[in-house]
């Protein structure tokens, strides 16, 4: 006697136990067929102008294919920010399980390398710029971009007080208030590169090993210092 199946509600949609379940790899592998043909669709036609038809159309697949992994453009561009916030807190996340921590400047290159990476594949800081434009139109996209971007903030706040910890960083400045200028950083990284298109990763790291090896003489501490509250 046939055991008849039940739906069981996984992460990307109901399946049929009583059916051959589909693979983790052929699951990750469709995702990422969804979001290459997104992406493209976005860099060439633009975020406002892309409907879910072009992205259907772009990747080959049914309706059904695609709405099972992602209900709606919004869904798709955070899936894509998501991935690459990811990437890019894995270039320096090995830090932590070291004892010897490396030059500032060298977590700072493998961040800067991770973006010009993306970028060069994925066209991330065409796909960004417009997103970010994209979030001041949709709450909903903007929600999901901040939650995103505060747990990178929170990896490299926690980063910088490991080097403050070793004296390898002033204490004299909160480590939450330098997570956010290196984040700033990188979002200036891409908008001169799609913008100008002089500027890159080696271009920025040189900027940057300059900036940090530089001496300052007669520094004024932070808690004494009176444009702190500018």
């Amino acid at each position: 006697m046939a055991v008849r199946g039940y739906l069981v509600k996984s992460e990307y949609s109901f399946y049929n136990t009583g059916m051959p379940r589909v693979s983790q790899e052929h699951l990750d592998a469709r995702r990422r067929q969804i979001l290459d043909a997104a992406r493209r669709c976005f860099v060439r036609n633009g975020f406002h102008a892309t409907s879910m038809q072009d992205v259907l159309s772009e990747a080959n697949l049914s309706a059904g294919a695609v709405y099972r992994y992602f209900r709606s453009k919004d869904d798709i561009i955070a899936a894509i920010a998501i991935d690459a916030l990811a990437e890019v807190a894995s270039a320096f996340e090995d830090v932590f399980d070291i004892d010897t921590l490396p030059p500032v400047e060298e977590v700072l290159r493998r961040i800067l390398t991770t973006i010009q990476r993306l970028d060069d594949t994925q066209d991330l800081a065409k796909v960004a710029i417009q997103v970010w434009g994209e979030a001041l139109r949709s709450p909903s996209l903007a929600e999901r971009f901040a939650e995103a971007i505060g747990s990178v903030r929170l990896v490299l706040t926690r980063l910088v007080e490991a080097y403050q910890e070793r004296g390898l960083i002033t204490r004299d400045v909160p480590a939450d208030h330098i997570a956010p200028v290196l984040i700033g950083l990188v979002h200036g990284l891409m908008v001169q590169h799609v913008l100008l298109g002089d500027v890159d990763a080696a271009v920025f790291g040189d900027g940057l090993r300059a900036l940090l090896t530089s001496k300052r003489p007669n520094t004024i501490p932070y808690s004494q210092n009176p444009t702190r509250q500018i």
